[in-house]
């Protein structure tokens, strides 16, 4: 065969030339969030029902040792991501997935459960980070805010198909072993797509970095780890707003999905009701992204980040004074609608300053930090629903949410302007 008829076709950056690696990528995000979704409604009630823990603080750690393994893979997997290439990491990241289901089948003690959320963390932070990079990577700088939206809304919207399933699969069946099948299938299926079908996006970043223009504040290409870091925790205002703003993101977060479940089966309500209610806020945050996502290439990032976090603390506030079910549902989908407003906003910001040589390593930045959050959250949350209760922990988390946003308002600049729309 001649070099022509081998010859791969030309780079080009967009959503409609890169339609169905897009689309592809969408669905494996989806099983990835489907990985956190088969724990959210089931794991804090088993915590109480099969392992006997009482105090909050111990039930909610497995959110910390997720988080905090998962804030680390983060920012290993951007550096890795940028050395190696996306699909190596993308590929180790579903090996990593394929015991969890299984060890919270079979797990005898907590410590089972704990590791198989260490496990879970370094799936979720090389998995979900790559996917986040190589959709930016296809669809270029036009459309950054509207692939974020896509990727997010898969990923949240399988968090809350996965919790309420889980919930009936549980009312029906009990905490274990059904609820936890799920996982298995989505392991299996994620890592077989991944491994067929996903083209690596390297020579998308190489195209672009060869026409990238850095914006007015923005920063040239070349730098080292370490320099990224330091942009992405203090010397880039942006960036570090974004970064801190990602961080009470994941500490609400980490509260809710530590003790909604909790706190809604307290109240009386079954599994089924209680796997809804928990379902919500994810089904809210991953639908509207869609439209959140397109909506900032529009409007731009800043405000839409700030709104958002004040949006969500009011949701945290009518769900901490509310004592019924239509209560409880309409605040999740205010603090649902709020995050949908600032979570693919904020990767999107992180991209537009971000130059493309190192756009990997910022956006592991970027998720180190946010996903610290979900210890902080978890942390914190047990220790205030032990001392006072479900509902005090649930309020000061929201009033942290509220002053997250008057931070964005103050520091971080309009970025979406600076990249020069």
């Amino acid at each position: 065969m001649s070099a022509a008829g081998t010859r791969r076709p030309p780079v080009r950056l967009g959503l409609r030339a890169n339609l169905p690696q897009f689309v592809l990528l969408v669905a494996v995000n989806a099983l990835v969030g489907g990985m956190v979704g088969q724990e959210r409604t089931v794991l804090p009630l088993l915590a109480e029902d099969e392992f006997g823990l009482s105090a909050y603080s111990a039930m909610l750690t497995f959110i910390a040792a997720f988080g905090l393994t998962k804030a680390i893979v983060n920012y290993v997997a951007g550096t890795l991501a940028d050395r190696f290439g996306r699909k190596p990491v993308l590929l180790t990241g579903w090996l990593f997935a394929v015991p969890v289901p299984l060890l919270l089948i079979w797990a005898p003690s907590w410590g089972w459960v704990v590791f198989a959320n260490v496990l879970l963390g370094v799936n979720q932070g090389l998995a979900w980070s790559v996917t986040v990079i190589m959709k930016i990577d296809l669809v270029g700088p036009e459309r950054r805010g509207t692939a974020m939206g896509f990727n997010e809304a898969a990923g949240y919207g399988a968090v809350a198909v996965a919790a309420w399933a889980t919930g009936a699969i549980a009312q029906t069946a009990g905490l274990r072993p059904g609820p936890f099948l799920l996982g298995v299938a989505f392991a299996a299926v994620g890592l077989g797509l991944s491994a067929g079908f996903v083209r690596e996006t390297a020579g998308h970043v190489a195209h672009e970095a060869g026409g990238h223009v850095a914006p007015v504040g923005g920063h040239a290409g070349g730098l080292r780890a370490r320099e990224v870091f330091a942009l992405g925790t203090w010397r880039d205002r942006s960036l570090s707003a974004a970064s801190q703003a990602g961080l009470v993101n994941n500490l609400n977060e980490g509260m809710a999905w530590g003790l909604f479940p909790l706190y809604f089966a307290a109240a009386g309500e079954g599994l089924a009701t209680v796997g809804l209610l928990t379902a919500i806020a994810p089904a809210v945050w991953g639908v509207g992204q869609l439209g959140t996502g397109a909506l900032s290439d529009r409007l731009g990032r800043k405000w839409l980040i700030a709104g958002g976090q004040f949006t969500e603390a009011i949701g945290l506030l009518v769900i901490a004074t509310g004592d019924t079910v239509a209560v409880w549902a309409a605040g999740s989908v205010l603090f649902g609608a709020g995050t949908a407003m600032a979570y693919p906003t904020l990767i999107a910001a992180v991209g537009d300053v971000a130059h493309p040589s190192w756009r990997g390593a910022a956006v592991g930045v970027y998720r180190f930090w946010r996903d610290i959050g979900f210890a902080v959250g978890a942390v914190l949350a047990g220790f205030l629903a032990d001392a006072y209760s479900i509902a005090t922990a649930i309020v000061v988390v929201a009033l942290i949410t509220a002053a997250s946003g008057v931070d964005v308002a103050a520091r971080m600049r309009e970025t979406h302007l600076v990249a020069g729309r």
